[in-house]
C-alpha cells in the first residue's frame, strides 16, 4: 500500500533520514518509535504528501485514502461536536453536503428548468452515499463520540467550548468515523481516560485497514502493533511483532553489537601492543608491516548508541508515623453536583493507593482535599504526624516562570543546593548540556512534566500525591519514574491512566463509582483479576 524507499531527509542542519526503507502493507499494525525528535512526525508529513523527501521516493497506491490524526488539531467552532465530526468524515462528508444541496435545489423553484439534471445526479449521489453506508453514519459517529467519552450533552453541545484535549478526541473522532485504508495516528492515547483507551484498543483491534501510530503507552501499543519500525539514526529498522517482542530484540541486538565491539576492541589493542612493540626492530619489519595492512582493511564496530536514558535515585526521605492521612465524614459538592456524601478514607505508612473512576468521579477532587488545594464543605482531613507531602498536579507545569531557565527553576527550589549536584539532577531527568538554559515557556508538555518531577523528588517526601503523572512522558522517561518509584520507601495516592504505571506501582486501589466507593487490598493487577475490569467504567 505505501513504500518508502531509500529516503533522504533534511530539516536545516539537522539529518533527518538517510536511505531509509519500510514498507506498510494492508492489515499490518504498525507502531512507529523512536526518541524524541527522531523523525516521527516528519514520515506521518512525507507519506501524507505534506513535506517531499530530498532523495527516494515515497509511493502510495492509486485510490488508497489516507486518515492523519495529529497533536496540531486546528480551530473548531460554532458547530456542534456531532456536526464536526460528520464534517471530517471524509469523501462520505462530502457526499453528505452534496445531497443536501441537490435536495435544497429540488425545492427551489428558481431551478425548475434544471430538475432533470438535478434529479439525475442526485440518484449518482445517493447510490455513492449508499455504498459508503452514509445512512448510519450518525449513528457511527455518536457510537464512536461515546466511546471516546463524549456525554450526549458534550455531543450535542458547541465544540468551540471544549478544552484543548477534548478537541483532540473530536479530531481523533473524525478519523476513526472516516474508516480510511491507511490510519496515521500520531500519540492517539494522548488525553484519554483509561475506558476510552481501553475502548479505541477494542477499536483499532478491529479496524481492517493498515495502522501505523506512534504512542508513549506501552500497554496500549502492545496490544495493538504486530509490526514495528523503529527510527534510529536517520534509518529505518522493522521488528515482527508486538512492543514487548521488539524491546527484547532491541535490547538483543545491543548486547551482541556491545559484545562484539568489546571482542574487536581487544584484537585492535593486542595487534597495536605488537606494533608498538616490535616497530623499531628490523627483524620484524615485515611482520609489522603485515599488521598494519591488515589493521587498515579491518571494518571497525561501533558500539551500541546509548539511548538518552534517564535513572534517578530517591535519597531517603524522612520517616512519617504510621497515620499519613485520614478522611472523616467528608462532604463536598459543586454547585448542585455532590461529590462526596460522607466518605471515610485512610491512608497507612508505605501503602501505594490506584484511585480509580470514570471522569467526573471526582479522583482529582480527593487529591485536592488531600492536599489542601480544596477545603471539605463538612468532615475532616487530617494529615498524620511527621508527613511531608509533595503534590504533582496538572497545573503545576502552569504556574512555571516561563522567562526561568531549566537550571533557574532548579535553582530558585534549592539555593542552598552545589551546582554540580543540581546539574546532576537536571540531568537524570533529561535536560543534559545546552538543555538547562533552555527557558521553561520553551519547554514542551513532557520536558515542564520532568522539571516539576525533579523539583518534587531532589528533596524527598515521604508521602507523594500524584495526579496523571505520565501525561507527556515518554516510554523511556516513564520507565524512568516507575524503576525510581519501584524503590521509594514512602506512601504514595496517585491517579494514572497507564495500566503499566498502575500494575507497577499500587498495592491498594480505590474505585470510585455511582454505586459506592470500594477499596480493595492488593494492586491494580489483583483488582483487574477480582473485578474482571481493567477500569471501573467497563462494568457491565
Amino acid at each position: 500500500m505505501i513504500r518508502l524507499d531509500s529516503i533522504g531527509k533534511q530539516n536545516g542542519k539537522q539529518i533527518v533520514f538517510i536511505e531509509a526503507s519500510a514498507t506498510l502493507l494492508k492489515g499490518e499494525k504498525v507502531g512507529l518509535v523512536g526518541p524524541n525528535g527522531a523523525g516521527k512526525t516528519t514520515l506521518f508529513r512525507l507519506i501524507t504528501g505534506e513535506e517531499a523527501p530530498d532523495e527516494g521516493q515515497v509511493s502510495v497506491d492509486r485510490g488508497i485514502t489516507i486518515g492523519y490524526f495529529s497533536q496540531d488539531v486546528g480551530e473548531m467552532a460554532g458547530q456542534t461536536v456531532l456536526a464536526a465530526v460528520m464534517d471530517g468524515a471524509g469523501p462520505v462528508s462530502t457526499i453528505a453536503a452534496e445531497l443536501r444541496e441537490l435536495e435544497a435545489a429540488m425545492v427551489d423553484p428558481d431551478r425548475a428548468h434544471e430538475m432533470d439534471a438535478i434529479i439525475e445526479r442526485y440518484g449518482e449521489v445517493q447510490g455513492r452515499f449508499e455504498e459508503l453506508d452514509g445512512y448510519s453514519l450518525e449513528g457511527r459517529a455518536a457510537e464512536v463520540l461515546a466511546g471516546l467519552g463524549f456525554s450526549q450533552e458534550m455531543i450535542d453541545g458547541d465544540v468551540g467550548k471544549l478544552s484543548g484535549g477534548w478537541k483532540m478526541r473530536v479530531a481523533l473522532a473524525r478519523i476513526l468515523l472516516m474508516r480510511p485504508d491507511v490510519m496515521l495516528l500520531d500519540e492517539p492515547s494522548n488525553h484519554l481516560d483509561i475506558e476510552s483507551l481501553i475502548w479505541l484498543e477494542a477499536f483499532l483491534k478491529n479496524f481492517d485497514g493498515a495502522l501505523m501510530m506512534t504512542s508513549h503507552d506501552r500497554a496500549f501499543m502492545n496490544r495493538i502493533v504486530n509490526k514495528v519500525i523503529e527510527i534510529d539514526a536517520g534509518t529505518l529498522t522493522s521488528y515482527s511483532g508486538d512492543y514487548e517482542f521488539y524491546a527484547q530484540q532491541r535490547a538483543l541486538a545491543d548486547k551482541q553489537q556491545q559484545a562484539q565491539f568489546e571482542r574487536q576492541q581487544a584484537m585492535l589493542a593486542k595487534e597495536i601492543a605488537f606494533i608498538e612493540r616490535f616497530k623499531a626492530r628490523a627483524s620484524h619489519a615485515a611482520q609489522v608491516q603485515s599488521r598494519v595492512k591488515k589493521l587498515d582493511k579491518i571494518e571497525r564496530v561501533e558500539p551500541p548508541r546509548r539511548r538518552q536514558t534517564v535513572a534517578f535515585e530517591f535519597q531517603p526521605a524522612p520517616r512519617s508515623g504510621e497515620d499519613v492521612v485520614s478522611l472523616k465524614n467528608v462532604h463536598k459538592s459543586y454547585g448542585a453536583r455532590r461529590i462526596y456524601d460522607g466518605l471515610d478514607f485512610h491512608v497507612r505508612r508505605r501503602e501505594r493507593w490506584a484511585v480509580m473512576g470514570v471522569n467526573g468521579a471526582g479522583k482529582s477532587t480527593l487529591l485536592k482535599l488531600v492536599t489542601g488545594a480544596t477545603e471539605p464543605d463538612g468532615g475532616s482531613v487530617a494529615l498524620g504526624g511527621s508527613v511531608k507531602m509533595a503534590y504533582f498536579a496538572q497545573h503545576a507545569m502552569e504556574v512555571l516562570d516561563g522567562e526561568r531557565t531549566v537550571f533557574q527553576a532548579l535553582e530558585d527550589a534549592f539555593p542552598q543546593a552545589a551546582q554540580g549536584s543540581l546539574r546532576s539532577l537536571a540531568g537524570c531527568f533529561g535536560f543534559s548540556g545546552d538543555d538547562v538554559e533552555k527557558r521553561c515557556r520553551v519547554l514542551s508538555g513532557g520536558e515542564k512534566a520532568r522539571l516539576v518531577m525533579a523539583k518534587m523528588l531532589y528533596d524527598p517526601p515521604n508521602f507523594l500525591v500524584l495526579d496523571e503523572p505520565t501525561n507527556h512522558l515518554d516510554i523511556a522517561t516513564k520507565e524512568m519514574l516507575i524503576a525510581a518509584l519501584a524503590n521509594y520507601e514512602g506512601t504514595m495516592l496517585f491517579v494514572s491512566h497507564d495500566r503499566h504505571f498502575l500494575a507497577a506501582l499500587s498495592n491498594r486501589v480505590l474505585e470510585l463509582t455511582p454505586d459506592g466507593i470500594h477499596q480493595y487490598g492488593g494492586g491494580y493487577t489483583e483488582y483487574v483479576a477480582r473485578t474482571g475490569q481493567e477500569a471501573p467504567g467497563l462494568r457491565n
